[in-house]
C-alpha cells in the first residue's frame, strides 16, 4: 500500500480486494449478508462492483449458466442502504482515506500524491492482456479477411473506450452515507450502460460480417472458455438463478427494530420511512423480473441482455433513491449518524480469529480467494 502505484498491480489489487471484502467478516446466520450467491461481493470497501469491466465482458463474450454479472441485484442495493463497512473499518485501510488533521496515523507525505487515484486504481482496467475484448483469440479462431479484420480492430478499440468509461466511474471519494452509496451505485451502473452503447455498434458490424462457419467457431470458443473457467460448457439456462437469488435477498428482514431503537423517528419521519420501505420492495420486484434469457447464445444477444439488465438496475435505483433522500434529509444529524451505523451493527463484530476464512461457495477467476484473515494481513503488510 505504501509503494507508488501499488494498486495498479493486478495481483496486488486482487489481494487487497479480498482483504477489504472480508474486513467485516463475522460468524452469524450463515455468514455475510451482502455476499453473492456464487461467493462474490458487490461492495468492497467504498467501491461498488470492483470488477465491473471483467464481469460485463465475461458474460458478453463467453456467457454460461454461472456468471457473476447476474449476481448483482437487490442484495447490493440493500448493502447500499445499510453499508457493511463503518468508518473505522475503512480507516484501517490507509489507501482509502486521505490524511486528515488530527489523524492518529503517522503522516506519510510521500503517499499524499497517490490518495486521489487509489480508489480509481482499485477498480481500474489495465490492458487487453488483463481485461477486455479477446481480440487475438477471436482472430485466431476465425482467420478474418481484410474487411473482417478491420471491423475486429474497430471492436477492440470500442472495447477499450468502454473500459475507460467504466474506469472513470470509479468513486473519487469514500461514500459513508446511504444516499452517497446509492449515488455511487447509480453512477457505476450508468457507466456500464454507456459502455454497452459504445460497444454495440462495433460488435453488430463485426458479427454481421462473419460467415455461419466463423460464427460457429466463436460459439465453440465460448464453450471452451466457459469450460476452462467454470467447468461448465452449457449455454445460459432457464432456471433464472439471478431472480431466485434476488428473491432470497429480498427476504432479508428490514431492520425495523434497529431503526426504531437507534434512529427514533418521529411520526412525521415514519411516513417517509414507510415510503422508503415500499420503494425498496418495489425495487426488489423490478429486479426479480429480469433474468438471463435462454436464447442469448451469441455475443450480440448477450450484450443486449446485459444492457437490459443494467436498465432494470437503473430503474430499481431510481425508484429507491428519491425515497431514501426524502427520509434521510428529514433526519437530524444525530439520527443520520444512527441510521448510517445500522449496517455495521447488523454485521456484528468486524474482527475474526486467525483461522477464520472467507471462502466463497465457488471461485471466479480474479474475484475472490479463500484466504485466512491472518494471511490477508500479511499480504497487506507485504504490499
Amino acid at each position: 500500500m505504501h509503494a507508488p502505484g501499488g494498486l495498479r498491480n493486478p495481483a496486488g489489487r486482487a489481494a487487497i480486494t479480498a482483504a477489504v471484502a472480508g474486513a467485516a467478516f463475522a460468524h452469524h446466520h450463515g455468514g455475510l449478508w451482502w455476499r453473492h450467491a456464487h461467493g462474490g461481493f458487490g461492495w468492497v470497501g467504498p467501491v461498488f462492483w470492483p470488477y465491473a469491466y471483467d464481469d460485463f465482458y465475461d458474460y458478453a463474450w463467453w456467457g454460461g449458466d454461472y456468471d457473476p454479472f447476474w449476481d448483482y441485484g437487490y442484495s447490493d442495493l440493500y448493502a447500499g442502504l445499510f453499508g457493511p463497512y463503518d468508518y473505522g473499518t475503512l480507516n484501517a485501510y490507509a489507501a482509502y482515506l486521505p490524511e486528515t488533521t488530527g489523524s492518529t496515523r503517522p503522516a506519510r507525505a510521500a503517499r499524499t500524491r497517490e490518495t486521489s487515484t487509489t480508489l480509481a486504481d482499485m477498480c481500474g482496467s489495465d490492458s487487453k492482456t488483463i481485461a477486455g475484448f479477446p481480440v487475438e483469440q477471436f482472430r485466431n479462431a476465425i482467420q478474418p479477411n481484410a474487411e473482417q479484420a478491420a471491423a475486429l480492430d474497430d471492436l477492440a478499440n470500442a472495447s477499450q473506450q468502454a473500459a475507460e468509461i467504466i474506469r472513470n466511474s470509479c468513486p473519487k471519494d469514500v461514500a459513508l452515507t446511504a444516499p452517497s452509496r446509492l449515488a455511487a451505485m447509480q453512477q457505476r451502473v450508468q457507466a456500464m450502460r454507456d459502455a454497452v452503447n459504445t460497444v454495440k455498434p462495433a460488435l453488430d458490424k463485426f458479427y454481421g460480417l462473419l460467415s455461419d462457419d466463423q460464427k460457429a467457431k466463436i460459439t465453440a470458443l465460448a464453450a471452451e472458455q466457459r469450460g476452462a473457467q467454470h467447468g461448465d460448457t452449457s449455454a445460459s439456462g432457464g432456471s433464472c438463478a439471478a431472480a431466485q437469488s434476488d428473491a432470497a435477498a429480498a427476504a432479508m428482514p428490514w431492520p425495523s427494530e434497529q431503526i426504531e431503537r437507534d434512529v427514533k423517528p418521529t411520526d412525521a419521519q415514519r411516513a417517509s420511512l414507510t415510503a422508503l420501505q415500499d420503494a425498496t420492495a418495489k425495487a426488489a420486484d423490478i429486479l426479480k423480473s429480469s433474468c438471463p434469457p435462454t436464447e442469448a447464445r451469441t455475443p450480440p444477444a448477450r450484450l443486449d441482455a446485459a444492457g437490459s439488465r443494467l436498465d432494470v438496475m437503473l430503474q430499481a435505483l431510481g425508484t429507491v433513491r428519491p425515497a431514501l433522500e426524502t427520509f434521510y434529509n428529514s433526519l437530524s444529524d444525530e439520527q443520520k449518524a444512527a441510521f448510517d451505523a445500522i449496517g455495521p451493527a447488523r454485521n456484528g463484530p468486524t474482527t475474526a480469529s486467525a483461522d477464520d476464512e472467507v471462502t466463497p461457495r465457488h471461485s471466479h477467476h480474479r474475484h475472490h480467494h479463500g484466504v485466512s484473515m491472518r494471511g490477508l494481513v500479511f499480504r497487506l503488510m507485504g504490499l
